[in-house]
């Protein structure tokens, strides 16, 4: 963008010093007339040229680029711009277009959350509204009471998935950088089994986001029958291990979907690991499943 700027100005300033110069010089050779013309000529060769170049250069890739935006705000498939003349449009097309590609993919996430949500709600309300309708129809005793236990039961599992989707709601949106030591956060967790800080050091995670990792990931390692999580501060993360039966091999690649479980009839709602997954994202991090041990073994990466 410099070359063309600097080229532009200099062939604004330098053309007419060329053309009184040749108009003096050849100006009593040729005849001023024609030594006019001939600059004249020259003035809009030259002018065709740095127009060509400043459209090829800057406008084109511009209006290529204007034309992607617009299709993405549409909703609409677009091609990538194949050109954009300098760097600096260069980068700044490269993240136009990873900022549409993000939003789009954000917006197709959404509508298959919400798709998710209302699928998730829709089993409950039924019950809900089987069960008073049974209940305004005139059930007694053994049978309004079962039907008062299954309302309770729905009610209850609605206000799990409300909860779980507020803390991912929260989860998902950044409250700062900072550091702890893993060693102090393992020390306050109560997850219902052993904690083993196997390497201690520093994360790159606020001490309340640690502990909320931990403890999502110690919660749903002592329910699948862990008895220890084994914790490790590597350099730019942290890796944490139980001893349980592991998953299997058909999960590990749903395990942090929204609302995928294997505890469905025990009240899981499926929403933890993507509670974690969306806290260390907007943290800036990557987790990950990994296949070290007999049991999950996650990993965590700031790097």
């Amino acid at each position: 963008m410099a070359l063309v700027i600097g080229g532009t100005l200099a062939a604004v300033l330098l053309l007419p010093l060329f053309g009184i110069t040749y108009l003096r010089l050849w100006g009593n050779i040729l005849g001023w007339g024609e030594a006019a013309w001939l600059v004249g000529w020259m003035a809009v060769v030259a002018t065709c040229v740095l127009g060509f170049l400043l459209w090829r250069l800057v406008l084109r890739p511009i209006y290529a680029l204007t034309a992607y935006a617009r299709a993405m705000k549409a909703g609409q498939a677009a091609p990538a711009p194949a050109h954009f003349g300098t760097p600096e449009l260069g980068a700044l097309g490269a993240s136009v277009m990873a900022m549409g590609d993000s939003l789009n993919s954000r917006a197709e996430g959404m509508k298959a959350y919400a798709d998710h949500v209302a699928h998730e709600l829709t089993s409950p309300l039924t019950a809900i509204q089987g069960a008073a309708e049974l209940l305004q129809a005139g059930a007694s005793g053994a049978d309004a009471a079962e039907l008062q236990r299954t309302i309770t039961e729905a009610t209850t599992r609605m206000q799990a998935l409300l909860d779980d989707l507020g803390h991912h709601a929260q989860a998902a949106s950044s409250a700062g950088v900072g550091t702890c030591l893993l060693g102090e956060v393992a020390a306050l967790l109560d997850v219902g089994l052993t904690v083993d800080v196997a390497q201690d050091g520093q994360v790159p995670l606020l001490a309340a986001d640690l502990a909320t990792i931990l403890t999502q990931l110690g919660r749903n390692a002592a329910e699948h029958r862990a008895r220890t999580l084994t914790l490790s501060a590597l350099r730019d993360g942290v890796r944490i291990a139980d001893d349980g039966p592991g998953i299997s091999a058909g999960n590990r690649d749903r395990v942090f979907d929204p609302f995928f479980t294997t505890r469905r009839e025990n009240g899981g709602t499926g929403m933890g690991l993507s509670i974690v997954r969306s806290l260390v994202q907007a943290r800036g991090g990557r987790i990950s499943l990994l296949e070290d041990g007999p049991g999950a073994v996650f990993l965590i990466d700031f790097g």
